[in-house]
């Protein structure tokens, strides 16, 4: 098998998300590729889709929340996700042992002891009456049936154990903060279609479409499935197969190409929580150990960061109208000049007002005890 370097996986990587230039296809269309947009803050696949497409705008994503043909809900590794209706009818109930693994943790579980599972799922279908009802109210309805027990966590089991879809208003672009003021309503109703679920074969070639070659422990890591090998292994004359350069096995779809590596890769800016930062187990094809460790410091962080040459170099905030850049390592003064012109940019779209650059120097000396 041909073993290929990290650089080739990298820029296959970036191509397959949209990240060696931007595309024009259509918004639904990139998150149909994508399969999914992490979304547990509404403003972050907003700024990733800018990333990806010519001239996108908000009103564009928004449009399709408030057609129902994007919903927002729970979904792969039980996190909140942006999804086109049809991939979220066909992917949630395969991904449903995902978030029924999650609502047995013990958080959920001390709170719903001594109940049982099918008729607290059923009491809550039942409260929102197959309509529209917010959180809080769910939550208030239940607590009234279960006295003694928290209301909120029972209804985050609900939403884990049965496809729930948030209202559109709590997935649309300066919507931060409005977690406690979300609405669910139970998908079926919601899309007016049936739940009709795909085989864990066709997300795994969604997979690989979106971010192979990679090899099945990346798929398990990706979507919270386990068990995945006797599956990937039935499908083993379908697929291509490459060695990584350490030496594991990847697969990838036999028509899928894979561009040139020595592809210039521009600078980007990606949002926190970046479908490109979390779609493998082994993620050095993009970010580096080290650097991982600034991005993501426990807590369920992943913090906004930028590429250059195709890798984490830094992270980026907004605060009061300012986006800071914070490199990690010193950039050349060209590199430098792309990054500070992608950020300006961005900022008529996030809403700043300047650019300011942090010196690396500087943030080693704040770094030391």
């Amino acid at each position: 098998m041909t073993t290929l370097s990290s650089r080739a996986l990298n820029r296959a990587l970036l191509g397959r998300q949209f990240l060696l230039a931007r595309t024009d296809h259509t918004p639904l269309e990139v998150i149909g590729r994508l399969v999914a947009l992490q979304a547990q803050e509404p403003n972050w696949p907003y700024v990733g889709l800018w990333s990806r497409i010519h001239g996108f705008t908000h009103s564009q994503l928004t449009t399709l929340l408030q057609d129902r043909k994007v919903v927002r809900s729970g979904l792969l590794r039980s996190t909140q996700h942006l999804a086109a209706a049809d991939d979220f009818r066909r992917l949630r109930p395969l991904l449903q042992p995902v978030l029924d693994r999650t609502a047995r943790s013990a958080y959920f579980a001390r709170n719903s002891a001594g109940l049982d599972t099918a008729s607290l799922v059923a009491a809550g279908l039942e409260l929102l009456a197959g309509g529209t009802t917010p959180r809080k109210e769910l939550a208030r309805r239940l607590a009234e049936r279960h006295p003694g027990r928290d209301g909120r966590i029972l209804a985050g089991e609900i939403e884990l154990r049965a496809p729930l879809v948030h209202s559109p208003a709590t997935g649309t672009w300066g919507s931060w903060g409005t977690r406690s003021a979300v609405s669910v309503t139970p998908a079926e109703t919601w899309l007016g279609r049936p739940m009709a679920p795909v085989a864990a074969k066709d997300l795994i070639r969604r997979y690989l479409a979106a971010f192979g070659p990679a090899g099945t422990m990346d798929v398990q890591a990706w979507s919270g499935l386990t068990r995945l090998g006797e599956i990937v292994s039935d499908m083993r004359a379908e697929l291509r197969h490459y060695h990584d350069p350490d030496g594991r096995e990847l697969i990838d779809l036999a028509d899928a190409e894979l561009p040139d590596p020595d592809t210039p890769a521009p600078v980007r800016l990606l949002p926190a929580f970046d479908n490109v930062l979390l779609g493998h187990a082994d993620r050095t094809r993009i970010i580096s150990h080290e650097d991982r460790k600034r991005v993501m410091p426990g807590q369920a962080q992943v913090r906004p960061t930028f590429l250059v040459d195709g890798r984490v170099h830094g992270s980026w905030s907004l605060d009061g109208g300012t986006l800071r850049l914070t490199p990690f390592r010193p950039l050349s003064a060209i590199d430098r000049a792309a990054l500070e012109q992608e950020a300006e940019r961005l900022l008529p779209f996030v809403g700043g007002e300047n650019v300011s650059y942090r010196s690396p120097i500087a943030i080693r000396h704040a770094e030391r005890p």
